[in-house]
């Protein structure tokens, strides 16, 4: 279902020359009203009326997520705080938090954002969703019940959390449509087969799942396990929240929302713009904020665009699901690796449960040491030597042979990897200790 035809299947000239114009705006505003871009500018020698193609967005300073927390908590509204009507924000749990500011007009944008999102999903007025994304200071849950009121649908407003709970609710109220992190997916799916639920005869036909990234195996994991289709969507606190980009009902590639987000691929490290298909580090810059806009902010995200195309009818650019962060890949021993391809391998290996944890340290010679610790299905523990060596040495070989590096496998019982309601933390790097 495609909810804005008019904008989603725009032609993309025509789409080209809006962007334009909004993006000239956006540099006047940015440039009258907030320090912060005016001396970034003028540091490079630009002013507003430098820009004057879609292109001349590669003259203009990036912005990081220290930028955002040096401007904690008002440094980079662009209008008066008698026009803010909403504020959210992130954790903060490594600094001070990034703080995203809305006028009216920015929640009329983030629903459209999202009904366009759960659309791509196949969501209409008729379904019921369960939205178990957190409400509060965090985005997901409040975007999710954006869009769908936009788009009719009735909303079960869970939150994250209390597990017993949501399954009650799910079965109750028959649930049609499951927003959360793919991770807690996994674990309601998993609490509902300890509870002897059947997830089959409930009427859950599909879900958006994000917040974190996940691998193609784990689409098809959730998909089995609730038999219903599972759509990747993206977005982000400081850019708007989720709606940002989101998969249609090909699955191939996320569409960005690029008459609101404009993006780019960069390489991290020179920060020159990729051509389409070249992986590199995601760049947003929000063409329609008023709150707190932003000019080509460095999500640290990696995928590449692709603009071929898609079978859904809409033009939109899509990018590639996430392969990963640039904050979160881990170099062991010189290798570049990201929890997601350690994920990728792991889940087609039979007798593994989809929990894992990685832990990093250095190793008396100075060496990197990897600990991958796995839980195994509750049957393979009672053939406590044979059969678990075998798993133990195949997951080890698996995990050499994709990604060329050493790993001591730790195979550990089910439920003993802590459990997450949010985004999962799979890593525990010891080297910075």
């Amino acid at each position: 279902m495609i909810y804005n035809p008019e904008l989603e299947c725009m032609d993309p000239s025509a789409r080209k020359k809006l962007q334009l114009a909004h993006l000239k705006n956006l540099v006047e505003m940015v440039y009258a009203r907030v320090p912060f871009y005016r001396s970034s500018m003028n540091a490079m020698g630009i002013v507003p009326r430098d820009i004057r193609c879609i292109e001349d967005i590669e003259k203009l300073p990036f912005t990081t997520k220290d930028d955002l927390r040096e401007n904690y908590p008002h440094g980079l509204r662009a209008c008066p705080q008698e026009r803010i009507v909403e504020v959210h924000m992130s954790s903060g749990t490594t600094g001070k938090p990034v703080v995203d500011e809305y006028t009216m007009k920015d929640i009329d944008i983030w629903r459209e954002a999202m009904s366009r999102t759960l659309a791509g999903a196949g969501c209409t007025r008729d379904d019921i969703v369960q939205n178990c994304y957190g409400y509060g200071l965090f985005t997901g849950g409040a975007g999710v019940h954006y869009g769908a009121l936009k788009i009719g649908a009735e909303v079960l407003p869970m939150s994250s959390g209390n597990t017993s709970r949501q399954l009650m609710v799910m079965e109750d109220f028959n649930s049609t449509m499951l927003t959360c992190t793919p991770s807690y997916a996994l674990c309601m799916a998993e609490e509902a087969v300890e509870a002897g639920m059947d997830l089959s005869k409930i009427p859950l036909n599909k879900g958006c799942f994000g917040a974190e990234p996940w691998s193609e195996n784990m689409r098809k994991e959730i998909e089995k396990r609730y038999s219903m289709k599972a759509y990747d969507i993206y977005g982000l606190t400081e850019i708007i929240g989720p709606g940002v980009s989101f998969e249609c009902e090909a699955q191939d590639g996320l569409h960005v929302n690029e008459d609101l987000f404009y993006p780019e691929v960069i390489d991290p490290v020179t920060g020159k713009v990729l051509g389409d298909g070249e992986r590199g580090e995601l760049v947003f810059t929000t063409l329609t904020k008023e709150g707190t806009p932003l000019l080509r902010y460095r999500t640290r995200d990696i995928t590449f665009l692709i603009r071929k195309p898609c079978s859904c009818g809409r033009t939109t650019v899509r990018m590639h699901r996430l392969f990963g962060r640039t904050d979160d890949m881990l170099i062991i021993r010189g290798v570049n690796v990201f929890p997601s391809q350690i994920e990728e391998a792991l889940i087609e290996i039979e007798g593994t449960e989809p929990q894992y944890l990685i832990v990093v340290s250095r190793g008396e010679n100075h060496l990197d040491e990897v600990e991958l610790q796995v839980e195994v299905k509750k049957e393979l523990f009672t053939d406590i030597t044979r059969g678990l060596e075998a798993l133990r040495n195949r997951i080890e070989n698996v995990m050499k042979s994709k990604l060329q590096i050493q790993l001591k496998v730790r195979l550990v019982e089910p439920k003993t990897i802590e459990r997450s309601i949010g985004k999962a933390n799979r890593v525990i790097d010891n080297r910075k200790i």
